[in-house]
């Protein structure tokens, strides 16, 4: 692909209110270009950018422009208010569905100990990262929760193996005794923070961290909120009035 070429394509991104994939790049293009030749020009352009405070990133839904977390600092003091604070409920429910996908909300209340209150479900669904995907075929056919792209994107993934490895066995033994798949997560992630899941330091953390990070790395999707610093809910009655964070 030529020098042109390349600059469309690179205007392309930065004018898109939302992650382009190789097909619709290639729309840019009256004459047929191959998929490989645009894939080269997005992996050029990337390498292009790599000192600036920009970067050309790949997620879920494609590839889009994005502020790098050492620009955060800065670009924060356009913006002074601070972001809304999801409880520790919230934070620890949204990182159970994303190692243990597909759960029901049963299996959930019985890894954490207590019971998910409906608000926590609701501020997940909500916010676009969890949707139920099926139910499983067992008394009552509960709902089965995962993780939706917007949860990939908003982390700067491209997929659910490109989560941090769990190198505590404890979770995986919990999985296996509900009787659930365990992701096999690619020890190469790209998430610099790799978690124990030990009893002081849970998946949770690993989850906000990340979503920490997201909120520094964005463009102006204005719909993408960051989130951190949860609270710390630890029984059902505490829950309920921590939820109501929107």
């Amino acid at each position: 692909m030529d020098d042109h070429s390349k600059r469309v394509v690179e205007t392309a991104l930065l004018c898109a209110q939302e992650p382009l994939t190789v097909v619709d790049l290639s729309r840019l293009f009256v004459e047929e270009t191959a998929a490989t030749e645009i894939e080269d020009a997005l992996l050029e352009l990337q390498k292009a950018w790599g000192d600036k405070g920009m970067e050309l990133v790949h997620i879920a839904t494609g590839w889009r422009f994005q502020s790098r977390l050492s620009m955060r600092e800065y670009l924060d003091r356009l913006t002074p208010e601070k972001p809304p604070k999801y409880s520790r409920a919230v934070m620890e429910t949204l990182a159970i569905i994303a190692y243990r996908q597909p759960v029901t909300r049963g299996e959930i209340e019985e890894i954490r100990g207590v019971a998910v209150s409906s608000n926590v479900m609701k501020q997940l669904e909500d916010r676009g990262w969890v949707e139920v995907i099926g139910h499983k075929e067992t008394v009552g056919r509960p709902g089965l929760y995962a993780t939706t792209k917007q949860f990939l994107d908003d982390l700067s993934l491209t997929n659910l193996q490109s989560l941090p490895m769990l190198e505590d066995a404890a979770p995986m033994a919990a999985a296996e005794h509900l009787g659930q798949a365990v992701i096999q997560f690619d020890p190469t992630a790209t998430v610099e923070s790799v978690i124990l899941a030990a009893d002081e330091v849970t998946v949770v953390e690993m989850v906000e961290e990340a979503l920490d990070e997201f909120s520094g790395e964005q463009n102006n999707d204005s719909n993408n909120e960051p989130n951190n610093e949860p609270n710390n809910e630890s029984t059902p009655e505490s829950e309920n009035p921590s939820d109501h964070t929107k």
